[in-house]
This record gives C-alpha cells, structure tokens and sequence, in this order.
C-alpha cells in the first residue's frame, strides 16, 4: 500500500508499456496500489514537466509530482471513468501547484517584512518555458512574458503544450467546458506571442481589452 513518505519511481514510459486501460482495468478490480505504479509509468514523467513549467524549480516539481501520485491513490476510490486518466492526474497535479505557488508567494511576502527591505521585483515563479517551444535566446523573455498571463490562462496553455493534452482533456482539467479551454489557450498564446513579438502587441493589447 503507498504511504505518504513512500518514493514513486519515475521513468519515462516506453513503446511496449501498459495503456490507460490497463490502468483502469486495475481500478476496476480495486487494485490502487497497482494502478499508481502503471500511473506512475504511464504519466509521472510527464507530470513532473507539468509541475516544472507551472512552479519553474526542479526540485519542488519532484516532490510535487510525488504528492499527485500520491493524492491520486488516495483518490482512486472517486473515479468515476469519465475522461482520461491523464487529464485527471493533470487536474490534481495543476491543484497541488496552485498550492505550492499561493504558499511561496506568502513565504516569501513574510520574508520580506522580517527582513524591513523594500520589495522588489518579484522574480518571475512560473514558468520554465519548454526549450523545444522557445529559442535559448528568448528564455528568459519568455519566463518573464508567461509569468504575466493570467494565472487561468497560463495553466491552459501548460497542459495543452507542457503536458500535450486535447482541448478536451485540458477542459477536464480545469473544470470547464471544451470552447472555454480552447479560448484561454487562444488568449495565452496571444498575449505570449505579443510579449515577445513587440508588432504583435497592439494587436493583442486590444483583444485582451473586448474579453474583459
């Protein structure tokens, strides 16, 4: 049986391994502790570039895809087939980054008043950006561009490029319909592109300003 201090091996998966089906088959017959090694084969790499790209730090992105496989096997009793699998670990591991996210954020605030220094610029905790997406070159524009994008938006446009989910799973994921992800996918993509791409800005500017 998993526990909570218990390590999940994390490999990439390969050609021959088990499908989602296999996975689902296990919970059928309530077999968790089996089904959290097959997701853990299946998606816990990709998980752990999920959590990286939303919170941007190695190590916490280990030990939060370590907590959604975890909370996952807590959880298998809740699943109710509806979906993928994929989308459904996505949407737990997008929860624990929130998490993670709103407490450094305040971590950090508390260490600023004991330390009675002005604040500066918050550095930008986000986003590492995918280097198959972006030049080298433009890396750190870029974490500094996805840093500003609405939080909603930004976390559509990680599970739909990051973590390769279909529209339809990154609705699943966010608790919406399949027009609304493609919508925040669209707007993030927009509001990225004018960010790095200062022609595309005026553009983007004003669209941003009708979807408010």
């Amino acid at each position: 049986m998993a526990s909570e201090g218990a390590t999940i091996a994390i490999v990439e998966p390969g050609d021959g391994d088990d499908t989602s089906a296999s996975i689902e088959a296990a919970l059928r017959r309530r077999d968790h502790d089996a089904a959290l090694a097959l997701c853990a084969r299946q998606h816990g790499a990709a998980i752990g570039r999920l959590c990286m790209a939303l919170v941007g730090s190695q190590a916490d992105a280990e030990d939060l895809t370590q907590e959604t496989l975890l909370a996952a096997h807590d959880a298998f009793d809740s699943w109710r087939g509806e979906g993928s699998i994929r989308a459904w670990l996505f949407a737990i591991a997008r929860r624990k980054c929130a998490r993670h996210l709103e407490t450094r954020t305040t971590g950090r605030a508390r260490l600023e008043l004991l330390r009675d220094e002005p604040a500066g610029p918050n550095p930008a905790d986000a986003a590492q950006v995918m280097s198959a997406v972006f030049d080298r070159q433009l890396a750190a524009r870029a974490r500094k561009a996805l840093a500003e994008i609405r939080p909603s938006e930004r976390e559509a446009l990680v599970l739909r490029y990051a973590g390769g989910l279909s529209f339809r799973e990154v609705a699943a994921a966010c608790g919406i319909d399949e027009a609304a992800a493609r919508k925040r996918v669209s707007r993030a993509h927009a509001r990225l592109r004018a960010q790095l791409d200062p022609e595309a800005e005026t553009t983007t500017e004003t669209n941003g300003r009708s979807d408010r």
